[in-house]
This record gives structure tokens, sequence and C-alpha cells, in this order.
């Protein structure tokens, strides 16, 4: 079992930046690749970005790519997720999670879900 909590949450004018940590504990965390997604209040959650287990390899949605930066520091069973530039379609819920299937933007191939931070910015 793991157990995902994700901090750095709150409120932000529109053109700063926050930085979600994911601290990760129960089972060895430095192995699986790791995800955030996010959802916005009547949406889908959908998939932001994602990590390999070494953090060699990322992938991100077009609408983040170039503003986030996802990273991880397996030592203190910890990724990241820089975000600048933040926009006010930004605004959601953002969750880690595990990814434990193989397509890497599929919520459905991830599991271990954080509570989710809240993520607003405004214009």
């Amino acid at each position: 079992q793991v157990q995902l909590v994700e901090s750095g949450g709150g409120l932000v004018q529109a053109g700063g930046s926050l930085r979600l940590s994911c601290a990760a504990s129960g089972r060895t965390f430095s192995i699986p690749p790791m995800g955030w997604f996010r959802q916005a209040p009547g949406k889908e959650r959908e998939f932001v970005a994602a990590i390999n287990w070494s953090g060699d390899y990322t992938h991100y949605a077009d609408s983040v790519k170039g503003r986030f930066t996802i990273s991880r520091d397996n030592a203190k069973n910890t990724v990241y997720l820089q975000m600048n530039s933040l926009k006010p379609e930004d605004t959601a819920v953002y969750y880690c999670a595990v990814r434990t299937g193989s397509y890497y933007y599929m919520a459905n191939d991830y599991n271990y879900w954080g509570q989710g931070t809240r993520v607003t910015v405004s214009s």
C-alpha cells in the first residue's frame, strides 16, 4: 500500500508560480512512474504531467507544456510539479498518483491517488 499526500496549493494571481509536492509513504516508492492530474469544477480529471522512475523521461499535456515542470527526488520519496505563468484556466484540484498501467496519460492506469491540493488562479 502506498499513501500519497499533496501540498503546496493555494491562491495565486495570473502569471504567478506555485510548486506542488507529493510525498509518498508505505511501499517502496523509488520504482514506480508517477503522474499529476487535475480536475476543475464540472470537468473530468485530466492528465497534466508524468515522470518515469528515474526522472529521465517526462511528458506534459499540451496545455501546460513550457510552463510546468515535473520532477522527483527518490531519496525524499517526493514528486514535484513546478507551475509557472499560471492562468485562470489552471484552476483545479491537483492530484498525484502512482502509474501501474501502460499509458501515462490515462487516469485508469494509475492507482494510489492522493487527496488532492487546490490551486486557484485569479485573473
